[in-house]
């Protein structure tokens, strides 16, 4: 290969790669932080490997936004415990929180163990931190010129990001403390090629619901009145299964969302449905035009009879036509829902 062809071939692969990573690149980052990442990718080539490999994960997105909602509520174990604020953790859990990530991070997407680092991703040593303050990421010494994958979560704003670093001595702040663990000075935060940039972390109801609400639903000492009480006053948002776990505290939670006995028997006659991830009740929500479950998840819905034609979502059940609720209409017993697959 000649001098001239040589270069030309360097050129095409530069700009295949280049044209692959921008096609790769979250959408809802601005175009600034989007070509501050292009060339992150391209002044390092193992950074690049590594942020080319976590992107073309299979929903890998929503997987990291589910393990982190995960690793959240086990810390919060709401159904011992039920706290549902990351302020009530004690120092110690919060402390634990990183290790919790690293570990649970490994599992869903079966990273192998590095060789200096914590993870081997595209056969490169990467290392895992995370901070719940962004910006708080503590990076030991040993750390120093490699990878790390920074990821942050706030349960308050329903956000998370992740992105990766080369750890260099001039981009980092020098440890105070008694391990000497660094910061990333926040001059240069802008090192960090971001794979997913304040994305939606699945929501804690009880967190951001009104206090009168949420005063409401733990009034009542029975689990199950509580249940009942939450998909009464929480309809049209995704429910997560933590949540409903810490409003029963009851091991049988589950049982107490379901018919025979259960919140959607309980609130039928109020004509209020309770979808989970099942398709049959997905598609239902989908007609209805309200937000579908998630894996784990649950949307409660008033709905009231109507006559066709309508102008509104609506769905056909128990052979006739039902939409969602207004405040004007009176509650009336609603429909039961089909039998439910996965």
């Amino acid at each position: 290969m000649t001098l001239s062809s040589a270069a030309s071939h360097s050129a095409v692969r530069h700009t295949a790669f280049t044209d692959r990573t921008r096609r790769l690149l979250p959408l809802d980052v601005s175009a600034a932080l989007n070509i501050q990442t292009q060339a992150l990718l391209r002044e390092d080539p193992e950074l690049g490997a590594v942020w080319m490999h976590l992107r073309e994960i299979p929903l890998a997105e929503q997987r990291f936004a589910r393990t982190l909602r995960d690793t959240i509520d086990q810390l919060l174990n709401g159904e011992d415990t039920g706290r549902y604020d990351w302020q009530w953790l004690y120092k110690t859990e919060k402390t634990h929180a990183g290790t919790l990530v690293e570990i649970k991070l490994q599992r869903e997407f079966k990273f192998e163990d590095g060789i200096h680092m914590d993870y081997r991703i595209a056969d490169i040593d990467v290392d895992c931190k995370y901070s719940q303050q962004f910006g708080g990421w503590m990076i030991p010494p040993e750390a120093r010129g490699h990878l790390c994958l920074l990821v942050w979560a706030d349960d308050k704003k329903s956000q998370w990001s992740a992105g990766l670093f080369r750890v260099k001595d001039e981009w980092l702040n020098r440890g105070n403390n008694r391990d000497l663990k660094l910061t990333v000075k926040a001059e240069h935060r802008n090192k960090i090629a971001w794979l997913w940039r304040d994305a939606e972390l699945p929501e804690n109801v009880l967190l951001h619901m009104s206090d009168l609400d949420r005063d409401a639903v733990f009034a009542y000492k029975s689990g199950q009145a509580r249940l009942n009480e939450l998909f009464r006053r929480v309809q049209h948002r995704r429910i997560g299964r933590n949540v409903v776990r810490t409003v029963a505290q009851q091991k049988d939670y589950m049982k107490r969302v379901r018919g025979n006995g259960g919140s959607r028997s309980a609130l039928r006659h109020e004509g209020i449905l309770i979808m989970g991830d099942y398709e049959s009740h997905r598609s239902i929500a989908s007609a209805l035009g309200i937000p579908v479950p998630q894996e784990g998840e649950f949307v409660s819905s008033r709905v009231v009879e109507v006559t066709a034609p309508i102008d509104r979502h609506s769905v056909m059940l128990d052979g006739r036509l039902w939409a969602c609720a207004s405040p004007e209409d009176l509650p009336a017993p609603g429909p039961s829902l089909p039998s439910h697959s996965k």
